[in-house]
């Protein structure tokens, strides 16, 4: 089944204490949308300008998206730059430009409102209720939100948490929205305002997910190297869903382990920046790398993938 993800497509230009990389292709669909075409095909949702490089758009179509809702109107790409701390965990923005991004109106193509697996990556709540008005009846829906949101548009965010199926937002975002430190507490809190599953994401810790089950800890994929960890959420988010539009069976059933396909592909794109060894690694190497994920977290004979 195809996965409809919807988010910001944007030139991140990243610095850390080793190098830095200007206008690379960035934003939450980009990564996302890439991290799902592993398993699924993919149709992207979001808004380019003219300055946006067909190498990009080329980058897209090697990996299977469908570009169909892909904007591009006059103005220039949305242009985020940070700089990270030689802790890659701490980063600073140093410049935001929305550019066509600020007059962003999600307009679904005919043939993506039935889609099945519907991702509403990153972007205002607005937007998201926006996308979810123009599908019809998504058997799965998964939305990512970001602090920023729980700042300025907390009503809207409150309302889509209605229309959702799985929540996932960081262990700080978790404990702004709820207004508790305990993270358990927390996701009870959260189930009652409307999703059946919440995941939240801890960083290089992994992800704990809450839902009808009981409790499932996801481990990050270890790293020996992390060179810059810009859309890693995204990434996990992407791998997540991606798989389950690929398996068979029920959700709950293969949560679990469409996680661990999302650190996965998380932990490709930190080992380059922004999208560059997301975009090399194959879909062997993610399979590679679950296997071993699996026997890391095996308290018995190993498990084979």
């Amino acid at each position: 089944m195809s996965v409809l993800v919807v988010g910001s497509t944007a030139l991140d230009s990243i610095k850390t204490p080793k190098a830095q990389h200007p206008r690379l292709l960035g934003g939450s669909a980009s990564h996302a949308a890439v991290a799902a075409s592993f398993f699924a095909p993919v149709k992207m949702v979001g808004i380019v300008g003219r300055d946006f490089p067909k190498r990009y758009i080329r980058l897209y179509e090697r990996h299977g998206i469908d570009l169909a809702g892909l904007q591009v109107a006059d103005g220039q790409t949305f242009h985020w730059a940070g700089e990270y701390e030689v802790n890659l965990n701490n980063r600073r923005t140093l410049t935001t430009e929305l550019g066509v991004f600020e007059t962003f109106q999600p307009v679904l193509p005919e043939g993506y409102r039935a889609t099945p697996y519907v991702l509403l990556a990153n972007i205002a709540p607005a937007l998201q209720h926006h996308v979810l008005d123009q599908m019809r009846r998504p058997r799965l829906v998964v939305a990512d939100t970001m602090d920023l949101w729980l700042n300025i548009a907390l009503a809207d965010l409150l309302r889509l948490l209605r229309r959702v199926d799985v929540l996932v937002l960081n262990d700080h975002e978790a404990r702004q929205l709820t207004e508790v430190d305990n993270l358990v507490v927390a996701a009870r809190k959260i189930h009652r305002l409307g999703p059946r599953f919440v995941i939240v994401k801890k960083g290089e810790h992994g992800a704990m997910l809450s839902g009808p089950g009981g409790w499932f800890l996801c481990p990050a994929f270890p790293l020996a190297r992390v060179v810059d960890p810009t859309g890693a959420g995204d990434s996990f988010a992407g791998g997540l869903i991606g798989y389950l539009a690929s398996a068979r069976g029920g959700i709950e059933a293969n949560l679990r382990l469409a996680m661990l396909h999302g650190a996965v592909v998380a932990s490709f794109c930190c080992e380059g920046f922004g999208l560059t060894r997301t975009t090399k690694s194959t879909r062997s190497q993610v399979r590679e790398r679950v296997s071993a994920l699996r026997q890391m977290i095996s308290l018995g004979r190993p498990v084979q993938g």
